[in-house]
C-alpha cells in the first residue's frame, strides 16, 4: 500500500463529504471503524487486495482509551505506506447551526446536556489526533466544491482522471465494480508450462513466454490504442476515474502481464492504480 488517509475532526465539519471525493478519486474508502482495530484492518486489506491508496473516516465514536493511544496506531499503520492525517475544524457557532439545520444529534449528546458542551469536550478528545495532522482545514465558510479544491491542492493532486487497471480470473467471477474488460483467455496460457506455472505475470519468465507470442502484441496494442484513444473523452466528460479490467482464466499470469504493460505504457500520461484481484489466490 502507497498511501493512507486518515480523515478526522469535528463532526459535522464535513468528514462525510471529505471522504466522498475521496472515493471520487479511486481510494478505498472505510468510515468509523474502532481506532485500535486500524492496523490489523489495514493489514488484511494490503495483503488481500494490494491496494494502492486508501481512506480511513475516524472519529470521536472511538473508545477514549485509543484516541489517547494515537501515537502507537499511526506507527503501526506507517508499516503500510506514507500516512497524510486529514483534520477538519469548524467554528463553533456554525456547527450549532449546523446540527440545528440537520436536527441530528452530536455523538457525544447522551453525555452532555448542551450541544456547546457536546463540541468542546470532541475538540479535548480529538486533540491526539490534530497535533499528529499533516493537513489542517477550517472549513466554516466552505462549500462541498471548495472543500475538494482544498484537498485536491493540498494532497498535491489534481483533478485529472485516475485509470485503475484491474487484473482478474475469470473462474473467480468477472468484477461488478468496472468500466471496461478485456478477454485474453485466447492468447498461450502459461499455466500450461509446469516451469513456469508457479510464476506470475510479473515475473521474467513469463514476460519472456509471452512476448514471443505475435498475438500477445497484437492484443496488448489494440487495448492501449483504444485507451489512447477514449481516456481524454473521458476526461473532458469530468469522470474522476475509470476501472479497466483485464481477464484470464485464473488472474496469476496473462492478465498480470497485460496490467504491467498497460501500466508501463500509460503512466507517462495518466494517474494510475493497479490491483491484482486474484494475488490472495496465486500459487
Amino acid at each position: 500500500m502507497k498511501r493512507i488517509l486518515i480523515v478526522t475532526g469535528q463532526s459535522g465539519s464535513g468528514k462525510s463529504s471529505a471522504l466522498q471525493v475521496f472515493e471520487d478519486l479511486g481510494y478505498y474508502c472505510i468510515d468509523n471503524l474502532p481506532l485500535a482495530l486500524l492496523p490489523e484492518i489495514v493489514a488484511k486489506l494490503d495483503h488481500d487486495n494490494n491496494l494502492e491508496q486508501l481512506a480511513l473516516g475516524l472519529d470521536v465514536r472511538s473508545a477514549r482509551e485509543d484516541l489517547q493511544d494515537f501515537d502507537d496506531v499511526l506507527r503501526q499503520l506507517q508499516k503500510f505506506g506514507a500516512v497524510d492525517i486529514i483534520y477538519l475544524t469548524t467554528q463553533d457557532q456554525q456547527l450549532i447551526s449546523r446540527f440545528s439545520a440537520s436536527r441530528r444529534p452530536h455523538p457525544l449528546a447522551t453525555r452532555f446536556k448542551s450541544l456547546s458542551e457536546c463540541i468542546q469536550e470532541e475538540k479535548n478528545l480529538l486533540l491526539p489526533l490534530k497535533l499528529q495532522a499533516t493537513v489542517n482545514i477550517d472549513t466554516t465558510d466552505k462549500s462541498v466544491h471548495d472543500l475538494k479544491d482544498i484537498l485536491l491542492s493540498k494532497l498535491g493532486q489534481s483533478d485529472n482522471l485516475i485509470v485503475i487497471l484491474q487484473s482478474f480470473g475469470y473462474k473467480y467471477g468477472i468484477p461488478l465494480d468496472t468500466d471496461y474488460i478485456f478477454d485474453v483467455r485466447h492468447l498461450p496460457n502459461p499455466h500450461w508450462n509446469t516451469e513456469l506455472r508457479k510464476f506470475s505475470g510479473l515475473d521474467q519468465p513469463v514476460t519472456a513466454f509471452l512476448e514471443q507470442h505475435a498475438d500477445v502484441e497484437d492484443m496488448f496494442q489494440d487495448i492501449y490504442v483504444f485507451l489512447q484513444k477514449w481516456l481524454p473523452a473521458l476526461q473532458r466528460g469530468h469522470r474522476h476515474y475509470v476501472t479497466i479490467s483485464i481477464g484470464c482464466t485464473g488472474g496469476q499470469h496473462r492478465s498480470v502481464y497485460m496490467v504491467n504493460r498497460l501500466q508501463q505504457a500509460l503512466q507517462r500520461d495518466w494517474p494510475i492504480q493497479v490491483l491484482h484481484r486474484e494475488m490472495k489466490n496465486w500459487s
